[in-house]
């Protein structure tokens, strides 16, 4: 079945790990193709070491780390390898496929947590304006755009939201999530204006009769792809005056920030983005000792 998925022929043991990250585990698409090639890669280095990726050892394991560092990958790839790796291996030990795990002296490289980066309150403003209203396909972005900064959703969320789990009289929105975990997020008034307004006026021209599932849908009656979505909306961006790089995580970010800094709490937080454990979004805590001190160091007469 993951060789269907995925495109191509697996090493068996491979595939067998990613039927049940997938199957039992619930893992998101993204996150097993990310697995197949990190471990394909791994399976690579060991074929040229003359072993098969079950035989490998926790000297050819170093190794392939080792080998990861010359190709001067950041430290955050070379963590997610070696996690890749731990995982697969731990999976093979609890199947007894292996005796010892290769990875237990395994270290990842440190590092740096970076605090998230969001937009201004005037920076969103200018980028909600940026979709040409005359056109259906500005209708819909910026009704995409509404949505993303009212929900926190991530962009993989928003692209597959369907019509029938938008709730517009409640203002809820139903989202399936990671591993598969739904969660009711609501929807504020302005974005729900934006939405009836493409839903309405926009929705119908792009369908031109043609009938979708699909929240947000292209002139060809599909839903947009993630890529197709970073790319509008890196050009609203340039629109805005926004110089930095600009991603659906930004918007993300600025709504969970914005948020905090109007005196919502942690946990409730947690529900809306939807992350499982709150360790997670406790990072926007940062965000707000830094803009704290920004604020003192800016205003204070003797800071």
């Amino acid at each position: 079945m993951i060789s269907l998925i995925f495109g191509e022929v697996l090493e068996p043991l491979i595939q067998e790990y990613l039927f049940y990250c997938q199957t039992e585990k619930g893992l998101a698409g993204n996150t097993l193709s990310a697995y197949q090639r990190d471990l394909e890669k791994l399976g690579r280095f060991c074929a040229r070491q003359g072993r098969s990726i079950a035989e490998a050892g926790s000297d050819d394991l170093k190794a392939f780390v080792d080998s990861l560092y010359q190709t001067r990958l950041s430290n955050r790839s070379i963590a997610r390898h070696i996690a890749s790796a731990r995982n697969f291996y731990l999976y093979l030990l609890a199947q007894k496929t292996i005796s010892v795990d290769p990875t237990s002296d395994l270290a990842s490289p440190k590092q740096w947590k970076q605090l998230p980066k969001f937009l201004t309150l005037e920076e969103v403003d200018r980028l909600l304006e940026a979709p040409d209203m005359a056109k259906p396909r500005g209708g819909r972005d910026r009704a995409m755009l509404q949505l993303l900064y009212a929900t926190g959703l991530r962009v993989s969320e928003l692209v597959s939201a369907q019509r029938a789990h938008l709730n517009r009289e409640m203002g809820v929105l139903r989202i399936t999530g990671k591993g598969g975990k739904q969660r009711l997020v609501p929807v504020g008034k302005t974005a729900l204006e934006a939405m009836q307004d493409y839903w309405d006026r926009d929705r119908p021209k792009l369908l031109k009769g043609r009938s979708s599932e699909y929240l947000f849908v292209t002139a060809r009656g599909r839903c947009l792809t993630r890529q197709a979505f970073w790319k509008l909306l890196r050009r609203y961006g340039l629109e805005a005056g926004i110089t930095s790089k600009l991603t659906p995580h930004a918007l993300r970010h600025s709504f969970a920030t914005h948020l905090l800094e109007r005196g919502a709490d942690l946990r409730s937080l947690q529900m809306m983005l939807g992350h499982s454990d709150i360790s997670t979004t406790q990072i926007y805590t940062h965000v707000l000792r830094e803009r704290l001190r920004q604020v003192y160091d800016e205003h204070h007469p003797r800071s």
